[in-house]
């Protein structure tokens, strides 16, 4: 789980990051499949070992493993590299267009909504996700509504629409948080473990349908826009006055239907969906 958290980190700042520093994704995902390669190869035991005991210091080191250093140091990674290398390629690809500065920060809210939201639920005394070891079931529901997320922001880029804001699958994740953290606010008894756990259900069936109808959306918008097939090749004409007669191939140069102008849209791109 150690490395799936980093994967899904990495995974879901590569569009943000191929907008502006490309170079850093590269080395990003070859960390993330080194660290899972090293689970699948030592185990995921190694992960609780003392750090000592792989480099000795146990002086200085004690007895730390690296999963008790790993959300430290994905803060540090965060806060002391990756924001200020974005901040920074941002504000300088933005005046270079004389674009104003300020109004890019504002599109932090979505991750800010979703850090907040997690921790208020996972953290909270009151969860017993991580006491009855639900944590592979939270991090799969988690990658759906992450991977949502950062795909609506990518294709809002790439299709020049409004930035969005929000999307509908971070309204379970604010809820879960209130769920376990509201009733002993007011007095009330926390809620049962099999409540949360049915509740986490839930939450994953709904994440898996909505991400699976974007995609379908999606691709299905992309591929009536550029007249195409999904994963197939869609035969073509051949022109007449280029063979003589006409006659089907498969990637043949494309028939003499005018180019389509204009952006593509997806409804619900730019959109609370």
């Amino acid at each position: 789980m150690v490395t799936l958290i980093g994967f899904l980190f990495i995974i879901g700042n590569v569009g943000l990051l191929e907008l502006y520093i490309p170079d850093l994704v590269g080395p990003g995902l070859v960390l993330a499949s080194l660290l899972m390669a090293a689970s699948g190869y030592w185990g995921p035991e190694t992960w609780h070992k003392p750090i000592s005991s792989l480099v000795g210091l146990e002086t200085a080191l004690g007895d730390y493993s690296l999963i008790d250093i790993w959300i430290p140091l994905l803060v540090l990674m965060v806060t002391g590299a990756h924001i200020p290398a974005c901040v920074y390629n941002v504000v300088k690809a933005r005046r270079a267009r004389n674009e104003p500065v300020a109004p890019v920060f504002f599109e932090w809210i979505p991750f800010f909504v979703f850090a907040l939201a997690t921790g208020s639920w996972l953290y909270s005394p009151y969860s017993t996700l991580l006491k009855e070891n639900h944590l592979v079931l939270f991090c799969l529901t988690m990658s759906f509504v992450f991977g949502r997320m950062t795909t609506k922001i990518i294709l809002a880029h790439l299709t020049r629409q409004p930035f969005p804001y929000w999307t509908v699958m971070l309204i379970p994740l604010i809820g879960g948080g209130v769920l376990v953290n509201l009733p002993p606010l007011l007095a009330f008894p926390p809620v049962s473990a099999i409540t949360e756990l049915w509740y986490l259900r839930a939450y994953f069936v709904f994440a898996l349908v909505a991400y699976f109808r974007w995609a379908l959306l999606v691709t299905g918008s992309i591929c009536e826009y550029l007249d195409i097939n999904c994963l197939t090749i869609t035969p073509r004409l051949l022109p007449p006055q280029a063979t003589g007669k006409d006659k089907k191939v498969n990637g043949g140069p494309p028939s003499q239907t005018p180019r389509r102008s204009g952006r593509l849209t997806v409804n619900g791109a730019a959109k609370g969906d």
